[in-house]
């Protein structure tokens, strides 16, 4: 029995290898060469390098082809080369000031020694999408084909690649080519045998559209889930994994209950019939973490539930989250004074905000930079003219003389 179990467990990873490998390989658009990834989608080579710490951007490239565009994957991948390679030798020093400048910018002095050499980026180019009319045509035509009955056409958009340009995996439930798979939960099962802590309340009865309404501290839970759905995940992660130790002190036992991806319809109420109908499909992430309370004041019978959903297949971002949500509970329970994790939630993890308030540091300051300069010009001692150290020094000396006789 053991063994036939262990089998199967073999047998499933092997098949889930199998969907891996398929997916990359035998996709229905043209191979991704290793020379166009270098060439055309190099910040994303650059991170895998800086991050796996090996350079070499041809392997970079294979892991960021490998790792289907999952840079932290891409870089896990590089770095296991990296352990694998014979070490030859060591560099010797350089000095920086050896650096053959291709961009350089001062934002500090509008002229200084030296040009100012904006060199090749996008800070200075307008944030608009760019379709290009290859893009829109095969769009067209394939949209074509599946309204005139066209099951290959239609399986393409529905399948290998969404009639909104969206990805969709041919393996996700949903997707036509088998019956959808909706299994029951381990949550149920829990909360039948009176495990787990109640966390479904009646105060937060609609989800916060922090779209219209920027989340704040002292959010309801909907928001907090909102903006870590769609915070960046790196930023996200490493929130999660500074508080592990909560804040209690305390090392908390976190089992992932549930880890699920998969394609959630999207309802609308339509305008003549009255009801909701679907109106399309998004493939997001969720994930059920379960926490064992074991705190002085806590219910110890039971368990606690944490819960993460975001859009597209990111299990990183949606362990995080369901993680998140169980500290942010925490935290804010210890009372009033409580709460620099939902601030640092709401506040600092946004890509967006954080990477619009680096990126406008690139820009000219120099004005403000000149004032600064003249408020410490200001606050510096007077310099000491030489005449008058000197006859300070005399005259101290003649009082220092002592008379003799």
């Amino acid at each position: 029995m053991g063994y036939a179990a262990a089998k199967g467990g073999f047998d499933a990873i092997r098949s889930a290898e199998e969907l891996v490998r398929r997916h990359r390989l035998e996709a229905r658009s043209s191979w991704l060469e290793i020379d166009q990834i270098i060439e055309r989608l190099g910040y994303a080579v650059d991170r895998v390098m800086g991050e796996g710490a090996l350079w070499d951007p041809e392997s970079s490239a294979i892991a960021f082809r490998q790792a289907e565009g999952d840079v932290v994957e891409a870089a896990h991948l590089v770095r296991a080369y990296r352990s694998t390679l014979p070490r030859l030798g060591y560099a010797e020093l350089v000095d920086a000031d050896e650096i053959d400048v291709l961009r350089r910018i001062v934002p500090a002095f509008r002229e200084p020694p030296g040009p100012q050499l904006l060199g090749r980026t996008p800070d200075y180019t307008g944030r608009l999408l760019e379709r290009s009319p290859e893009d829109e045509s095969r769009r067209q035509a394939a949209l074509a084909a599946a309204e005139a009955g066209d099951a290959a056409a239609a399986a393409l958009a529905d399948d290998g690649r969404a009639t909104d340009g969206s990805p969709t995996d041919a393996d996700t439930a949903g997707s036509g080519l088998e019956p959808a798979r909706v299994p029951g939960r381990l949550m149920d099962v829990l909360r039948s045998m009176d495990l787990l802590v109640d966390r479904r309340r009646d105060d937060d009865p609609a989800a916060a559209d922090i779209s219209r309404v920027p989340a704040r501290p002292g959010a309801p839970r909907s928001a907090r889930l909102s903006a870590m759905a769609r915070a960046e995940t790196g930023a996200l992660v490493q929130l999660w994994y500074r508080n592990i130790l909560g804040p209690d002190r305390n090392i908390h036992e976190v089992t992932l209950g549930e880890v699920r991806h998969g394609r959630l319809p999207v309802r609308a109420e339509h305008p003549h019939l009255g009801r909701p109908v679907t109106v399309g499909h998004v493939r997001v992430t969720e994930v059920e973490a379960i926490e064992d309370l074991d705190g002085n004041d806590e219910d110890r019978s039971r368990f606690d539930v944490g819960y993460g959903l975001c859009l597209g297949h990111n299990e990183k971002k949606a362990i995080a989250m369901a993680n998140l949500d169980i500290a942010l509970h925490r935290d804010l329970a210890l009372g009033d004074d409580a709460g620099p994790l939902e601030q640092s939630v709401l506040m600092t993890t946004d890509g967006l905000d954080a990477s619009g308030f680096l990126e406008h540091l690139k820009l000219p300051h120099y004005v403000t930079f000149r004032s600064m300069v003249e408020r410490k010009r200001a606050m510096a001692p007077a310099p000491v003219e030489p005449e008058a150290t000197a006859t300070e020094a005399k005259a101290v000396g003649a009082s220092s003389e002592v008379p003799v006789g």
